[in-house]
């Protein structure tokens, strides 16, 4: 696995290495002694998956409050999304900065987001599935998020989303 940054701190998009041969591949997408190594989380007590059927659906921005702040492990594994995190830690260095990559099933990145960093993704394809490894147990009361075109935060999306819960719609301003 080869671990670059985001420009987001405590933030790593995860490219695997696969083996390749007349089967197929292989490559390994997690190793907690690998994430150990680099002070990451090693311990994921809940595995979701989100599926969504059409393209433009955008999902978030979520985050959970103290003390059930979380940190995910995430990854495309059906089409392909534009995954997109925002730093809401305001001790970070890299407080109300974003980033956006591409996660697909095709390039199997991954996308580990420390806790405090909301998450959303857009879908770019229809059909697309998302895996999301947890660290911490859903708690709906701790459960908040940002709008994503919040000029505090100056996102921008490769189209505007076509798909979005009335929640996800109504998240308040930062600021």
């Amino acid at each position: 696995m080869h671990f670059k940054p985001t420009g987001i701190e405590g933030a790593w998009l995860i490219e695997p290495e696969p083996f390749r041969d007349d089967r197929g591949a292989f490559a390994r997408t997690f190793c907690a002694s690998t994430f150990a190594e680099r002070g990451l989380e090693t311990h994921f007590v809940q595995h979701s998956l989100s599926s969504s059927r059409l393209k433009g659906t955008f999902r978030g921005l979520h985050y959970q409050a103290a003390p059930f702040s979380e940190v995910k492990l995430v990854s495309c594994v059906r089409g392909a999304i534009f995954d997109v995190i925002a730093d809401l830690r305001p001790q970070s260095a890299t407080y109300l900065a974003w980033a956006g990559f591409e996660l697909s099933a095709a390039n199997g990145h991954q996308l580990y987001i420390p806790k405090g960093v909301a998450h959303g993704h857009l879908t770019l394809t229809d059909d697309a599935a998302v895996n999301y490894l947890i660290s911490e147990r859903y708690a709906p009361d701790a459960a908040h998020g940002v709008r994503y075109d919040d000029p505090a935060l100056g996102i921008v999306l490769p189209m505007p989303p076509s798909v979005m819960s009335d929640r996800d719609r109504d998240w308040p301003p930062i600021t």
